[in-house]
């Protein structure tokens, strides 16, 4: 199944070869079971602003920035972006609201999977939407030593967030690669576009409660239901992509 879908991805590119020397991953929904906080977050502060979007809809928009996620909302109750004050404050409210959550536990299989890809001697680079500020301590926290500073790339990093391809081009700039040596994985829609726009071949995970076939036709190369899944297939996969 792995060399099929290698086949497609490389005659879809023209590229040659894949030469795997780095692993891209998502965070919310791939490293931690984040994604029930933010939806909820992201609903009750924006309905306090009169703006409507339901948990189960932020699963949708899942890897966007923050503004990105606000002026959407904008444009459809109130026909206009928001101004940089109600950006500010409607962001503030939804981190207020989220941080006051326990702290989200890593997802079943992420530390794994990350601990066989760094001794597999491939680097590990984060790609995420989030620009929160405790991440590098937090990653340090759950999967220690495994992900670099000068390897992450946040909402502070990118101009234009998922789903343009500048967040994961810029991992790939970051790690000094090219497309066909690297692998993304991801759970969201959006995330899935944005890897695909950038030309690298994309894992998606199904860990939340979207069907299958919204990351399917996004692009994904291959889906696994479940990151101890995709843990377990991990050998397999990287001998036959790699």
């Amino acid at each position: 199944m792995f060399e099929e879908n290698k086949k497609l991805y490389l005659e879809k590119y023209g590229f040659e070869h894949l030469q795997l020397k780095a692993v891209l991953f998502d965070m919310d929904g791939v490293l931690f079971n984040s994604m029930p906080y933010h939806a909820k977050s992201w609903s009750e502060a924006v309905t306090k602003y009169h703006l409507d979007m339901s948990p189960e809809e932020a699963y949708e928009y899942e890897g966007r920035t923050g503004k990105s996620t606000i002026n959407l909302l904008a444009r459809r109750s109130w026909g206009r972006d928001a101004t940089e004050q109600e950006l500010k404050d409607i962001y503030q409210e939804k981190c207020r609201i989220f941080n006051s959550f326990p702290e989200a536990e890593k997802i079943e299989g992420a530390f794994e999977l990350v601990k066989k890809v760094s001794e597999d001697g491939f680097q590990t680079v984060l790609v995420t939407g989030s620009g929160q500020v405790s991440l590098l301590g937090r990653l340090n926290r759950n999967f220690p030593e495994m992900f670099q500073k000068d390897l992450m790339v946040t909402s502070f990093d990118v101009k234009h967030g998922k789903p343009s391809p500048e967040p994961y081009l810029k991992g790939l700039f970051k790690a000094n690669i090219h497309p066909w040596e690297a692998i993304v994985i991801e759970n969201a829609p959006l995330g899935i576009r944005s890897a695909v726009a950038a030309k690298i071949f994309t894992i998606a995970v199904n860990t939340g409660p979207l069907p299958d076939k919204k990351l399917l036709c996004e692009g994904a190369n291959v889906l696994f239901h479940s990151m101890p899944d995709l843990t377990s297939n991990w050998e397999m996969l990287r001998d036959e992509i790699s």
